[in-house]
Order: C-alpha cells, then sequence, then structure tokens
C-alpha cells in the first residue's frame, strides 16, 4: 500500500469539513470525482477520498438547506407596496 500523494484529501481529518464554507467544499468534491473519474487512484486511497466526498456532499446539502431557510421573498401589501417579508418556501 502506498502513501497518499501530495495534494490529496485523504489525509485531511474529517472533522475539518464543518468549518468548510460552501464553495471550498464543493471544489474539494469536485476535486474528489475528478480523481475517481481518472481511475488512477489506488484502492485504499480511492475508498478514503470516496469517503470524504460523501461527507462532503452532506456538508453542501446541510449548507443549502440552511441558506434556503434564510431566503425570504417580498410580501406586496393589497396596494402593490411592500408589506414585509415572508419565508420563500413555508414549510406549514
Amino acid at each position: 500500500m502506498t502513501s497518499p500523494s501530495p495534494g490529496t484529501t485523504a489525509g485531511k481529518n474529517p472533522g475539518d469539513i464543518a468549518a468548510l464554507p460552501f464553495e471550498a467544499a464543493m471544489s474539494e468534491l469536485e476535486a474528489i470525482v475528478r480523481r475517481l473519474e481518472e481511475g488512477r487512484v489506488e484502492l485504499e486511497e480511492s475508498i478514503a477520498i470516496f469517503e470524504r466526498g460523501e461527507a462532503l456532499k452532506r456538508h453542501c446539502e446541510m449548507l443549502l438547506r440552511n441558506a434556503e431557510a434564510r431566503i425570504e421573498k417580498i410580501a406586496l401589501g393589497p396596494d402593490g407596496a411592500p408589506a414585509g417579508v415572508v419565508p420563500l418556501d413555508p414549510q406549514e
């Protein structure tokens, strides 16, 4: 078994994912997908980066859900003037 090559994500701490902003997590996930699609990664490293990719995917999905929950739309009153804000996609 060989050690991960420089620039791999296999050696990174999975706990650091929670601190990543969406753009950084998505960029790393895209890099993992490219590496796996190339097919030049040894089995053990493939498993490790696949697992990290899964964690990054879950993190990105959570960040997107949180962002969607914060988005609001402007509610218009009967006269057409802004009357406040309401959730973009109410869950109730």
